[in-house]
């Protein structure tokens, strides 16, 4: 009865989509027809307008990656000094900020919903702060309204990381529709991918040529190189793995619905296991992640010796987003006074679960009634 359940065949916390081979492939036989393959080419320009239709947004620009797009955006605010942001984080977010010779000022998070505090943002704010750099963890929207009444009060921008957050709708608006500047990561471990890439959509149409300049090292011309900018085009490859992988993003998110309501379903009368609110009516989510918090006075074993038991037994998870960025080598010596109890406490105690469209509901429960064991075991 409380014999754990070994798994015959690993299952990863996630695995990337392939669309039907067929139709990938009828897309990049064009590039053989038009030999275009970068810079611009006839199937990133169908990219770019078939997603400013999806996305509801004005503008959008396609580079290679999520993280030299959020580099692009930062320069192309002109953002200086401080940036307010979150620890709990991929190390991307801050590293975008430091690169740009910018110093990040952490922000503690919301137990709620992991995103950070917008009550504790006023606070960090002084003459030396330009921005703020919320990201909307797993997909859940920040406090959007008041971040927003923050930034107009103090003047200041608001370059949001949604690299989880493809798809979600809150109050009725898509997410693109919020901050100055948004980006989506389109790696191929997200919900909706073209094998790597980075998405930025925005309003002003003033920043459409400010971005191409910066991705493509300054270039306005022949023989013309106006600013110092990087190699951040995103490839035609890559366009054609998103112009396809588009037509099944919405069916793709409905499959982590019902994977998500299973797993909330059989998770969350086990004590000591904190999930996320999938529930609230203004907001359309996109389950891109399950990630659940461990209470060890309450399951009985610690956040690590479940990560543990369950890799032994096939099942991978991942500690993410652990450690917080202000725990990094890199970091932590500037950082090691600093004080955020809520993000120190859910990084020292999340996991997520494996999800993925293909993912088995047999899968599904085989993983929850391990975790139900583990609880019992320890009891």
């Amino acid at each position: 009865m409380n014999e754990l359940i070994k798994l015959e065949t690993p299952v990863n916390v996630t695995k990337t989509y392939m669309p039907p081979f067929s139709e990938f492939t009828a897309e990049i036989e064009r590039l053989w027809n038009n030999s275009w393959i970068t810079n611009n080419g006839e199937l990133h320009q169908e990219f770019e307008k078939k997603l400013i239709d999806f996305l509801s947004i004005k503008n959008v620009s396609l580079l290679v990656n999520g993280h030299l797009a959020l580099e692009t955006a930062i320069k192309t605010l002109g953002i200086t000094g401080e940036v307010i942001t979150t620890p709990f984080t991929f190390a991307s977010t801050t590293h975008a900020i430091v690169n740009n010779n910018l110093k990040p000022v952490f922000c503690d998070i919301d137990l709620s919903d992991y995103n950070i505090d917008c009550t504790k943002i006023e606070s960090l704010i002084n003459e030396n702060t330009s921005a703020i750099m919320p990201v909307h963890v797993f997909g859940t929207p920040c406090n959007v309204e008041a971040i927003e009444k923050i930034a107009q009060k103090y003047n200041l921008k608001v370059l949001y990381d949604a690299a989880h957050a493809f798809g979600v709708e809150i109050n009725g608006n898509p997410i693109s529709q919020y901050g100055d500047i948004s980006m989506f990561s389109l790696h191929a471990t997200k919900l909706f991918h073209s094998i790597e890439g980075g998405v930025l959509v925005y309003k002003n149409d003033e920043y459409k040529r400010k971005i191409d300049l910066y991705k493509n090292f300054g270039i306005s011309g022949p023989e013309t190189v106006e600013i110092v900018g990087y190699n951040a085009k995103m490839n035609e490859f890559q366009a054609a793995m998103g112009l396809v992988n588009l037509n099944h993003v919405q069916d793709n998110i409905k499959k982590r619905k019902l994977i998500t309501e299973r797993y909330v379903n059989l998770l969350e009368e086990i004590p000591g296991i904190s999930l996320l609110d999938y529930k609230k009516s203004n907001i359309v989510y996109n389950y891109s992640y399950f990630p659940i918090v461990i209470d060890k006075e309450k399951y009985g074993v610690s956040r690590d010796t479940l990560f543990d038991i369950l890799r032994d037994n096939n099942i991978f998870t991942r500690k993410y987003f652990y450690p917080l960025a202000t725990d990094y080598d890199c970091f932590k010596k500037e950082y090691s006074n600093i004080e955020l109890p809520n993000a120190k406490k859910i990084s020292d105690n999340v996991l997520t679960l494996p999800i993925y469209p293909e993912l088995s509901y047999e899968i599904v429960d085989l993983i929850c009634k391990n975790i139900d064991i583990i609880h019992r075991r320890s009891l």
